[in-house]
């Protein structure tokens, strides 16, 4: 055979290996249009049937990231187990509570989902994640879920994060007022800051849980008791149940061994709250703190007025010039003009009862205060939040910014 003859048969064999490949992969891809066209058409046709049970998946669009096969095969699949999707394992279950960890897997949750009894079929789980792309968009958190909840929907309840509890956060130093103006600025609460001042307001009672009855003389209000903390309250929680927490929380912070050294101080524990109130107030930097609280101690223990700047600024309240409740620009003048019994520039010994509600750092500033000889102390010159202390009068003066 000659060469050109070669030639020539090798070059149609090629054109026809050509035109097979070409013809085979048109096949596959009218395979591939016709596959999706048919889920395509499925999912619309069970859609219509079931009406409004997946006009959420209406809203949703097929992830763009798969292949088209892939796809299609999804969406056929999706469409083949509608009852798995968009029928709940139990219309009359309750709510159950569901965590999903940080960092777990598609499959994790799903087997988890399964164990709950919250979906019927994990792989139905698994591929509607898939098809959607929601398997991307799982956020960890803690959810309210049913089993009356379709997967569908459960699956959409995993990437709308709706908080299932309610967070309240409380700095050291507030007052109750204060307290109460932040619960008003919280919309998610379901009380008012007026019903946390009638829950914590003159004669409200102590848990039976706690030792507090025995602490807090009759008829008084609950300030100081009430611990700065971050509280987690259930949705429908009322000021009386965030009150118990924060009241249940200040007597486990306080160790038998620190109420046993208050008394081998000579200090009661309500004592030690109204001074620690103070000291909360005063200590900008909270390593003064049993500074501050022996200067305040030792002027008690000789029969000195405390003098502290926080008292005034308690009886005179809520500063409308400055929409605040203390006032930090006290004058010369306000000392004697608040006419208050909290007013210690005008009366003996300790407050009637706490000013604010302090820390454990603060308390433990008053049981364990440092031993020293002082009587005076002043803010420094130089703004940093510190103090410079004196043992008498004429030191305090030279203590003063020039």
């Amino acid at each position: 055979m000659s060469q050109d003859s070669r030639s020539r048969r090798s070059a149609t064999s090629n054109e026809r290996l050509t035109t097979g490949g070409l013809l085979l992969r048109l096949g596959m891809l009218l395979g591939v249009v016709a596959l999706l066209v048919t889920a395509a058409l499925l999912l619309l046709a069970s859609f219509n049937r079931r009406g409004s049970q997946t006009n959420l998946a209406l809203d949703l669009a097929p992830n763009p990231a798969l292949n088209p096969l892939e796809s299609a095969a999804l969406g056929l699949y999706i469409a083949n187990n509608q009852d798995l999707i968009y029928t709940a394992v139990d219309e009359t279950g309750q709510d159950v509570t569901f965590t999903v960890s940080p960092g777990e897997s598609a499959s994790q949750i799903a087997a988890n989902l399964f164990d709950a009894g919250l979906i019927s079929d994990e792989s139905a789980f698994r591929n509607y994640l898939r098809y959607y792309g929601l398997d991307r968009e799982l956020e960890a958190g803690t959810y309210r879920l049913s089993p009356s909840m379709t997967l569908a929907e459960i699956a959409l309840a995993l990437v709308e994060a709706v908080p299932v509890e309610l967070t309240v956060q409380i700095p050291e130093g507030w007052r109750r007022e204060q307290i109460a103006d932040y619960i008003d600025q919280q919309p998610d609460l379901p009380f008012s800051g007026a019903d946390f001042l009638i829950a914590t307001g003159p004669g409200a009672v102590p848990p039976e849980e706690t030792s507090l009855g025995s602490v807090i003389p009759p008829g008084a209000a609950l300030e100081g008791f009430l611990f700065p903390d971050t509280y987690r309250l259930p949705l429908d929680a009322t000021a009386s149940d965030l009150v118990s927490r924060m009241l249940i929380n200040f007597d486990q912070q306080l160790t038998s061994q620190m109420r046993a050294d208050a008394a081998t101080r000579g200090l009661s524990l309500y004592q030690v709250v109204v001074m620690a109130s103070i000291v909360e107030r005063e200590a900008i930097v909270r390593e003064e703190g049993p500074s501050i609280a022996s200067v305040y101690l030792n002027r008690l223990e000789v029969g000195m007025l405390l003098q502290a700047d926080p008292t005034v600024q308690y009886a005179q309240g809520y500063q409308e010039s400055t929409g605040q409740w203390w006032n930090l620009n006290l004058t010369q003048a306000d000392y004697t003009a608040v006419i208050s019994p909290y007013n210690t520039y005008l009366n003996g010994g300790l407050p009637p009862s706490p000013i604010a509600n302090p820390g454990i750092q603060a308390i433990q500033s008053v049981i364990y205060s440092a031993d020293t000889p002082y009587f005076f102390f002043r803010a420094a010159c130089d703004g940093s939040g510190l103090h410079n202390f004196a043992v008498t009068f004429e030191e305090h003066l030279a203590n003063a910014c020039q």
